[in-house]
């Protein structure tokens, strides 16, 4: 498009940067923003081209390294010359993880951030979010529904703008269309 436009981050699950993530992000960009979706197993070659592979490579990682990656990715879109120097951040699972450890990171510089079925961040962290969160959960989703209480009462006691959707019948991963969990109705709400 014609002039300068926000910036999205979108970042992956812990499959990689597949064939899903690469479509979100370019309907994001149709969308109108500028959209980069930065591969988290680069130091390692990239995404393998095969999701198993994937999610092995992960425990590879040196998440330290991999947290101070992503946001040096935030810099790097704010600063595109085709960019207006707004950005927000869309994730999923690990992605949704760190769209949350963002937005205590980046405080000012996160417009704002839509973390689908991702850990919480640091409860110590939390009164640092300054960007509005939009929470993406599916219900059947143990692990990261137990520490949604403790998030929610951080957020609340620190007056994080926030919003949670909790879609009936679905699982961890209801977003993604390659995967049997995908729950069509609820993946098309969340959008």
């Amino acid at each position: 498009g014609a002039g300068r436009a926000p910036g999205i981050l979108v970042i992956h699950e812990n499959r990689g940067l597949n064939p899903h993530i690469e479509d979100i992000t370019r309907r994001l960009a149709v969308d109108g923003f500028v959209a980069f979706a930065p591969d988290a197993l680069f130091p390692l070659g990239g995404y393998p081209g095969d999701e198993d592979k994937a999610r092995e490579a992960f425990g590879k990682l040196d998440q330290t390294k991999t947290r101070e990656d992503f946001v040096a990715a935030a810099a790097f879109l704010a600063a595109r010359p085709e960019c207006s120097g707004k950005i927000g951040a869309v994730g999923f699972c690990y992605g949704g993880g760190m769209v949350n450890f963002l937005a205590t990171r980046l405080v000012r510089d996160l417009s704002a951030g839509v973390a689908y079925y991702g850990s919480s961040p640091n409860l110590p962290d939390v009164p640092k979010i300054t960007a509005p969160l939009m929470i993406q959960s599916a219900e059947n989703d143990p692990r990261i529904n137990a520490s949604w209480p403790d998030f929610e009462a951080a957020l609340k006691a620190a007056g994080v703008t926030y919003e949670r959707h909790l879609y009936p019948g679905t699982q961890h991963g209801f977003n993604n269309n390659t995967s049997p969990r995908y729950d069509s109705a609820a993946a098309k709400l969340s959008w």
